[in-house]
């Protein structure tokens, strides 16, 4: 057994006997490996963000969170090159997220599934995102917490002003992402384009939640749609 096929194994065996812990010598057990190689696993796991952990004493063991991680899914080799190359793609928001889940869902696959992901992706390029890493951070987590967020915005002619918004969502169109966001010193639904964001200061007040399409009535987005993928398999 390699080791890709190893950590996913590992993990299975977690699930499946979660929230129970199971010691370093069961799993070696099951798997036939050393128990040092059960242990350096388990620890490369915890360090790629796999929601595992380790408790002491007499009845401890390793764990993980099953709500917290995905069931086993089957990629076809279109679908899986599909995936990859859409995370790969991904420029802004949340590009760091989308690094890692295509590193994980890399590591998982094995066969003609990984080799046409792996293939197309290395076939993809972006332009770095001229969006300062501090903003994308500060919008991902108003957007993630639903918390009130401050902006320095420069308009279209690089007038700037200060404002206190509400964020609903994000919009994407022509190569920019907008944050739409009550914008409470308009008093009125706003779009902020990311990249003439100059400062986003998070803040611990919570958002009221606004309804996206409500706030994109009378735009130039009014006729935005979902991206079909997230729209129930049918």
């Amino acid at each position: 057994m390699n080791r890709t096929a190893r950590l996913y194994a590992l993990v299975e065996e977690l699930r499946a006997a979660a929230p129970r812990p199971v010691t370093v010598a069961a799993l070696a057990a099951r798997l036939e490996v050393s128990t040092r190689t059960v242990q350096r696993d388990l620890q490369a796991l915890m360090e790629t963000g796999v929601p595992v952990r380790t408790t002491t004493g007499r009845g401890g063991g390793w764990s993980i969170d099953p709500d917290l991680t995905l069931p086993p899914i089957r990629f076809t080799p279109d679908e899986a090159a599909a995936l990859t190359a859409a995370l790969a793609a991904v420029a802004t928001p949340f590009a760091g997220a989308a690094r890692t889940a295509t590193q994980k869902i890399a590591a998982a696959m094995t066969g003609p599934a990984a080799t046409a992901a792996r293939d197309l992706a290395a076939r993809i390029v972006a332009l770095p995102s001229r969006t300062d890493t501090a903003v994308r951070t500060a919008v991902e987590q108003a957007l993630t917490t639903r918390t009130v967020l401050h902006l320095t915005y420069l308009d279209a002619a690089g007038t700037p002003s200060e404002r206190e918004v509400e964020p609903a969502g994000l919009l994407t169109t022509d190569g920019h992402w907008y944050l739409i966001a009550w914008c409470r010193t308009r008093r009125a639904g706003r779009g902020f384009r990311l990249d003439r964001i100059t400062t986003a200061t998070p803040t611990t007040e919570p958002s009221r939640p606004h309804d996206l399409p409500t706030l994109l009535r009378g735009s130039a987005a009014a006729t935005a749609l979902r991206p079909s993928t997230l729209d129930p398999l049918g």
